[in-house]
């Protein structure tokens, strides 16, 4: 599989393509390949950045909501089910190295095998670009779903950018999107900007979804 396509999915280009290449190397491949360096180690890695990337984002984003709720929200999308729909929005299933037996048995659709594997991209990501670079991907990828675990799910965020840039004077907001993967898997990514800056991007499986990302982002800016 191409791994420049992956790159773009998540939003980062590594400079030590290694280290995505380990990322997605499953213990089963691994035990086929003289025990190669499985993912299990970055995954260790990510879990904790993950942790903390959706603490700060939770924390700064939802001001008046007690110390109890913030702990909720964090549990609502650091968990193996919210982490393996991340991993399906950027189908990084196709790109896990799984033993023959294993992806026989459909490991590349399981979702512990992709929340796993996303925490290791996670993992791969930090060690590249630094905490920066691991932030962008959690905010981009997870802090997403912290609106529907807060009741916010149905937000239009594109309206919401729009009556933002009035309120400021500013024009309408400008969206391009582009798309990787084949037709029946296709990974949308969408650019919004604002008198010809770019204030917001974001990645779905539809236009319209990848816009509504990139919109929640550049509200956030516009904070």
């Amino acid at each position: 599989m191409d791994l420049d396509e992956l790159c773009e999915r998540i939003g980062h280009r590594f400079e030590q393509t290694e280290l995505l290449d380990r990322a997605l190397a499953h213990r089963s491949w691994c035990a086929e390949h003289g025990d190669a360096d499985s993912n299990e180690r970055l995954e260790f890695l990510g879990d904790a950045v993950l942790g903390w990337a959706i603490a700060d984002i939770a924390f700064h984003r939802f001001t008046d909501v007690p110390e109890g709720r913030l702990t909720d929200l964090r549990k609502s999308v650091v968990n193996g089910g919210s982490l393996a729909d991340a991993a399906n929005d950027i189908g990084l299933g196709a790109f896990i190295k799984l033993g023959k037996g294993e992806a026989a048995a459909g490991g590349a659709s399981k979702p512990t095998i992709l929340s796993d594997a996303f925490e290791a991209v996670l993992g791969a990501v930090y060690l590249d670009g630094g905490p920066d670079a691991a932030f962008a991907v959690v905010e981009r990828h997870v802090a997403t779903r912290l609106d529907a675990a807060d009741g916010g799910g149905h937000r239009d965020h594109k309206t919401e950018l729009q009556e933002r840039c009035a309120r400021h004077d500013r024009p309408a907001p400008v969206y391009a999107v582009t798309s990787t993967g084949p037709d029946h898997a296709k990974v949308f990514t969408a650019t919004v900007r604002v008198d010809g800056a770019e204030l917001g991007t974001g990645v779905g499986r539809s236009k319209k979804a990848a816009e509504q990302v990139a919109a929640e982002a550049a509200c956030r800016a516009f904070e």
